[in-house]
């Protein structure tokens, strides 16, 4: 059990402004992860992209009753491994949040989550983030990333929300799902990754805390300064919410110009009032 000295030390160890070393580790991680994605998308996926072609060329000129079918399925596994391939690529450098911004990569990873799940999404997200320093959107798309990523894999959810605020220069993120939930005694599912995604958001100045219990789903709430200087401060941005819904064509976005308050996708009893913190340390 924690101490009050213990706690006084992690409170102090959660508010230290963000280090320059800090900073540096984590871009330098994200400049890694770029390098791996460019190698593997210019060699690997080339690769297997004309592995494809002549299978192609072998399938057209061999049509014998038994090598036809080998070759067929041959094709479905290289497919399929290709398009493994392109998710393991997205995953680490997602051109999305490099291209269009933080907004469009976390629609983006709603409607993958709706499309390969089926889980109804509904979405809670700022007008703008104009100003807030790229290093602060890496950590919050990746928060949101391994979120979604764990709702996919563990929570046998049918609905989830994702709600993100930038109030008095602060990025709150929460994310909630309907799910099975996990308990102290098994809450090493997906362990990794969480710790993972803790020290990411404490070097960056932040703190994760998830709240879940066995049949009342998960919560994971991220605090997040929006800029590395601190005495830096915007009006609070209005929050629009969308739904992303599975469809024939996968995960559409419908917008509406609601207030984050006035609408609400959980229902009233999944709110965990008896979950357990665990907080980012």
């Amino acid at each position: 059990m924690p101490t009050r000295t213990g706690s006084k030390v992690a409170k102090s160890v959660a508010t230290t402004p963000v280090s320059e070393l800090s900073l540096h580790l984590l871009r330098a991680q994200e400049e890694e992860r770029k390098r791996i994605s460019r190698e593997l998308h210019d060699e690997t996926g080339q690769g297997l992209m004309v592995l494809r072609l002549y299978l192609s060329m072998v399938a057209s000129e061999c049509r014998t009753p038994d090598a036809e079918p080998k070759i067929q399925e041959a094709m479905t596994m290289l497919d399929r491994t290709i398009g493994d391939l392109r998710r393991i690529i997205a995953r680490l450098s997602p051109r999305t949040l490099d291209e269009l911004g933080l907004l469009a990569a976390i629609r983006k990873e709603a409607r993958e989550l709706t499309k390969n799940t089926g889980i109804k999404g509904k979405l809670f997200l700022p007008e703008n983030l104009n100003g807030v320093d790229h290093e602060f959107e890496v950590g919050i798309y990746r928060a949101v990333q391994e979120s979604l990523h764990n709702v996919a894999k563990h929570s046998q959810a049918q609905n989830c929300v994702v709600r993100l605020e930038l109030q008095q220069g602060e990025l709150q993120l929460l994310i909630e799902d309907d799910g099975v939930g996990f308990s102290r005694g098994d809450s090493h599912r997906g362990s990794f990754g969480l710790w993972g995604m803790r020290e990411r958001i404490a070097a960056l100045g932040g703190t994760v805390r998830v709240r879940s219990r066995n049949g009342r789903g998960t919560r994971v709430r991220v605090m997040l300064p929006a800029f590395r200087n601190r005495g830096r401060k915007l009006n609070s941005v209005p929050v629009v919410s969308e739904e992303v819904r599975p469809s024939r064509g996968g995960g559409k976005t419908k917008k509406g110009r609601k207030r984050a308050q006035e609408s609400r996708l959980l229902k009233p009893e999944t709110q965990y009032t008896h979950a357990h913190p665990m907080h980012s340390s």
